[in-house]
């Protein structure tokens, strides 16, 4: 069987190079910046949980 069975298909939305550059033009590679810290924070008031961690795995990212 040649059929491929994908962990999850790419979206690109159409910010996501502005999010890129800043990245790079603020020097916030590594560690994570001030949109990781944001996106942590929603994520606690979207899920009501007292802390959250953003994580990626590195080779996969859901």
């Amino acid at each position: 069987m040649d059929r491929k069975i994908y962990l999850c298909s790419p979206h690109m939305g159409g910010g996501e190079m502005e999010y890129v550059q800043e990245a790079f033009d603020s020097n916030w590679v590594a560690p994570p910046g001030p949109n990781v810290d944001g996106f942590e924070r929603e994520l606690c008031a979207a899920t009501g949980a007292k802390h959250v961690a953003a994580l990626s795995f590195g080779t996969v990212s859901c």
